[in-house]
């Protein structure tokens, strides 16, 4: 298995296959880095809203792959001994894909954080929802790089005793198994959104049919493109019986 272990989280234009790398922090051991970088696209003021990162901020940074650092940051996160680790992976590693780096080996915290909860005892998943819920105590800005990727940390070293704990493993059967688990898409129990926002994915399968066969069918259009929707296309391939 890779012995270095690197936390990283990006900010970016938006949240979808359109958008755009604006700031990257990633932290390994007591290695710590963040920077913010001008995008190719213009900052929408609803993505300044949430990472508080405006275009004037950006205006005489330099692009990532024109940086100083980006052959240093490429070689280090390509690095067959590296271990990369995000939450929401499959968003983060799209937009440093986009970028032109891609990780051999990564863990993704959002997965793994379901997986452990399989009565979904916590309503959310989202990194600062399980900051809070589980009293992961650390000085950090939500919705900074920087702070995120210290909030991470916590919560990976939250996760992995946790899973040594449950399956009895050891530290590196524990580190295998989360990336196993974050190889594969995962199923959500209940619906994150909609009408039926909140209800058991079950419940939505008995009472409307017709709603999940036609949100697969348009989120498989969506995921060919980016893979960003893989985990709902899963669930719902899962549910409607067709896998």
């Amino acid at each position: 298995m890779p012995q270095k272990i690197i936390f990283f989280d990006t900010e970016t234009t938006g949240n979808t296959p359109n958008d755009f790398l604006c700031q990257l922090a990633y932290k390994s051991g007591e290695e710590s880095f963040v920077s913010l970088y001008k995008p190719p696209v213009r900052i929408p003021p609803e993505a300044s809203a949430v990472n508080h990162i405006t275009n004037k901020m950006v205006e005489d940074k330099p692009y990532f792959r024109e940086s100083a650092e980006f052959s240093q940051i490429k070689k280090m996160f390509e690095s067959p001994g590296s271990m990369v680790v995000a939450h929401n992976a499959v968003f983060d590693l799209m937009i440093l894909e986009k970028e032109g780096i891609t990780p051999k080996n990564f863990i993704c915290t959002l997965r793994v954080a379901r997986h452990l909860d399989p009565e979904e005892k916590l309503s959310k998943y989202n990194l600062q929802y399980l900051r809070y819920a589980l009293g992961i105590e650390v000085d950090a800005r939500a919705h900074d790089a920087g702070g995120d990727v210290l909030v991470l940390e916590k919560l990976y070293e939250r996760l992995k005793k946790k899973m040594e704990e449950k399956y009895a493993l050891s530290p590196a059967r524990a580190l295998e198994k989360m990336t196993e688990i974050s190889s594969r898409p995962s199923v959500l129990r209940s619906m994150g959104f909609g009408k039926y926002k909140g209800m058991k994915m079950e419940e939505v399968l008995e009472t409307d049919r017709p709603y999940l066969e036609w949100l697969l069918g348009e989120k498989e259009k969506e995921d060919g493109k980016s893979g960003m929707e893989e985990d709902l296309v899963f669930t719902l391939r899962h549910f409607l019986k067709k896998e």
